[in-house]
């Protein structure tokens, strides 16, 4: 054998190692745009946790205008970031999306009160108006409402719902008695604004028995029944929640790291890192893997939406899968 002949042959075998270990792309929508909120993927891919798994992931900011559903729906995304009631809701209607796994344990959705409006309890909000966010994120209000017997339509027994933009401009400005909130985001903003915790009044979904599933991983399930997607996804449940616990245990620096993945310059240090602190509470007790009473939970409360519940029937177990996470975590 001549020298070019071997110096060919190493280079050959150069490129095919290069080519085996190639990474496998993965595309990863989220709900919102960067923050805190989803921390653990920017540490995942920060850290290298994703590297390790031979995996390439973008992460693809949301927005106001960006609808996860949609998103994967039109192959731009191999996995998405969404609530389980739109989740579910878009199953209803034909986009079989499954929920692969759960890294919130918790809901950090909330309706903020002001005290000066009268409101100590639940029975308070009677005569008032309340500020609820649409899109999907009414329906654990709708089911609250529901079970608390207080009409929707307004009058001095009901409560009039003011269909709330993504700011907390109604309760500041005293077009509302509540708002809805979370406790990592829209609460802050309040407190920033200039009233003060003694000013308000909380309920959270959680305390309430009303809470619904937030921020879940979800596929399409046609893509389930490929071993390689199967496997590249187990990949990346692993790598995620390797970083959601680094993002626990290393708030601040979790925070750092959400703020030079920020492209809009938007986000401040202060705001992510309080995010975070609250965000950490939400992904605690979490290993990843969906808990079935927490996903009934949810269901029951879609389904006792009032005349026009979120979804009409109980999806049943179809609509998540313990298979990724189980070969993620064992």
């Amino acid at each position: 054998m001549n020298k070019f002949t071997t110096t060919l042959g190493l280079a050959t075998a150069a490129l095919w190692g290069t080519v085996a270990q190639a990474a496998d792309d993965v595309t990863l929508q989220l709900k919102w745009v960067t923050q805190a909120q989803f921390a653990g993927y920017y540490v995942a891919q920060d850290q290298g946790f994703y590297e390790e798994e031979g995996l390439n992931v973008t992460i693809k900011p949301g927005g106001p205008d960006i609808a996860p559903a949609q998103v994967i729906a039109g192959g731009g995304a191999d996995v998405v970031l969404d609530w389980m009631p739109s989740a579910l809701a878009s199953r209803e209607k034909g986009l079989p999306l499954v929920n692969i796994a759960q890294p919130f344990k918790s809901s950090g959705m909330m309706l903020t009160c002001r005290k000066d409006a009268g409101i100590e309890s639940p029975e308070d909000f009677r005569g008032k108006t309340l500020g609820v966010w649409f899109f999907g994120n009414e329906y654990p209000f709708l089911s609250w409402m529901s079970q608390l017997g207080i009409p929707t339509e307004g009058g001095e027994d009901g409560v009039t719902v003011l269909k709330q933009g993504f700011n907390v401009d109604p309760i500041l400005q005293g077009q509302a008695a509540c708002v809805s909130t979370m406790t990592y985001n829209e609460y802050w903003q309040i407190i920033d604004a200039g009233l003060t915790p003694e000013d308000l009044v909380v309920f959270k979904y959680e305390d309430q028995g009303v809470a619904t599933l937030e921020d879940g991983m979800y596929v399409l399930e046609d893509n389930l029944n490929d071993p390689a997607f199967v496997d590249k996804m187990t990949r990346f449940v692993r790598a995620s929640m390797k970083g959601w616990k680094w993002a626990e245990e290393n708030p601040d620096d979790a925070a750092m790291i959400v703020l030079d993945n920020d492209a809009t310059g938007a986000q401040t240090e202060e705001h992510q890192k309080r995010m975070m602190g609250e965000i950490a509470k939400l992904t605690a007790g979490s290993n990843g893997a969906l808990d079935p009473a927490d996903f009934q939970r949810t269901v029951d409360s879609l389904l006792s939406g009032g005349s026009d519940p979120v979804i009409t029937a109980d999806p049943g177990a179809a609509a998540w899968t313990h298979a990724i996470t189980d070969a993620a975590l064992n």
